[in-house]
């Protein structure tokens, strides 16, 4: 079991937790992540390494409250435990001998672009970061990125923060202008990701998408996180989670994130009634 040391809500959905995991502090590099189960017959839901303290063996993980394994992990409170807690799993991202970055986050894939970005910038290279998010009530990380970038883009889709618009209009208008990086690094929801690398795809630029399929066990075995990649069947968690996402067939990706919306939805509705039922005893 590992105990909650700290929980914070970042917006109504969003929630930050430092968890107590000293192995996995002590190893986990940008890019990799755990899996957990809030209960002993949870759900094993894969989260990203958000950020680590290696003196205190913690490890931070940032969820969006969509189901019914992240609205039990919403549930717990600091001082409690989770049932367990398994990592590093995956391929550090490769950052080594990059000078010039962008990277682009969208809603909560901001939380696994962050430490990309502190890594790159603790590495010495010129970061420009791109952050997108439906409204204002729903940006998160905004301080964090301005600490670790040269620059910092804030797109709102409603314009009530930042530009109005998506993340692909500063960065195409960096791109037109001539500007150049040695690699653009996406992460968030999947059709931001296409787009971003349908963005990139005329001028070369070497595009890295983070993929976070459907997963169960994080090791290859199950099957459930493989994409098609170069024409290839892959693996996101042994093989990934970054894929060049030049090659990613986006679209059949996008179709298999759909499969279980339907019993999400219903696991929605059953942690509503049952938190209900908590809260008039």
């Amino acid at each position: 079991m590992n105990k909650i040391l700290k929980k914070e809500r970042l917006n109504p959905t969003v929630v930050r937790m430092e968890l107590e995991a000293p192995l996995i502090a002590r190893k986990a590099l940008a890019g990799q992540f755990v899996i957990l189960r809030a209960e002993e017959r949870g759900e094993r839901i894969p989260l990203t390494v958000a950020g680590q303290d290696r003196s205190a063996g913690s490890v931070t993980i940032i969820f969006q409250v969509v189901g019914g394994a992240t609205m039990a992990l919403d549930a717990k409170r600091e001082g409690e435990y989770i049932a367990d807690l398994v990592g590093p799993l995956g391929n550090p991202t490769e950052v080594e001998g990059l000078k010039k970055v962008a990277v682009v986050g969208g809603g909560v894939g901001c939380a696994i672009a962050l430490p990309v970005a502190r890594r790159l910038g603790e590495l010495g290279a010129a970061v420009t970061s791109v952050l997108g998010f439906r409204s204002a009530s729903l940006v998160i990380l905004e301080r964090e990125f301005s600490d670790c970038s040269a620059r910092c883009f804030l797109t709102t889709d409603d314009g009530s923060r930042g530009e109005r618009g998506n993340v692909c209009m500063p960065l195409g208008r960096l791109l037109a202008a001539g500007e150049r990086f040695d690699a653009v690094f996406a992460v968030g929801p999947l059709i931001m990701m296409k787009y971003v690398a349908e963005t990139t795809r005329p001028y070369g630029i070497r595009t890295i998408a983070s993929m976070n399929p459907i997963m169960i066990d994080g090791t290859g075995m199950c099957g459930c996180c493989r994409l098609t990649v170069d024409g290839k069947t892959r693996f996101a968690c042994v093989d990934g989670p970054d894929f060049d996402a030049h090659l990613v067939d986006f679209d059949e990706a996008i179709r298999r994130s759909r499969i279980y919306e339907g019993f999400e939805q219903r696991a929605r509705e059953r942690g509503c009634r049952l938190l209900r039922k908590e809260e008039r005893r």
